[in-house]
């Protein structure tokens, strides 16, 4: 099966910041899932290669999400970002916003799993 479709992605269009080393960058979120998000490309982008850091606030909230990623894909002026690691705050609050956009507890749990499998890893 195809990793992009193993996580149910949701619609989520607001404003976020990309850290790279030294380097930031302004963008919009596209989409997000329980594995990573989708992200306009901003301008002057250039991959160092290194981990990327996506955070954003949720809206109407002080509630700061942060995702460290790595770059999976970049096309047509958007950016795939695959999680890495995610704050177990973090990851609560976006357990919480998937579960509310799917509607559907037996497909999010599944997913939970499928995350926690593929990110409870020893190296």
């Amino acid at each position: 099966m195809d990793e992009r479709r193993m996580f149910s992605r949701i619609l989520f269009a607001t404003d976020a910041r990309l850290t790279q080393g030294e380097t930031k960058w302004e963008t919009t979120i596209l989409d997000l899932s329980l594995n990573g998000a989708l992200v306009e490309e901003p301008p002057h982008f250039n991959n160092s290669g290194e981990a990327i850091t996506l955070c954003f606030t949720l809206p109407e909230s002080d509630i700061e999400i942060s995702i460290d990623t790595e770059l999976v894909h970049q096309k047509n002026a958007q950016l795939g970002l695959k999680c890495n690691f995610i704050d177990v705050d973090s990851i609560s609050h976006l357990k919480r916003m998937v579960e509310l956009n799917l509607g559907d507890a037996s497909l999010l749990n599944r997913e939970l799993i499928l995350f926690i499998e593929k990110h409870n890893t020893t190296d």
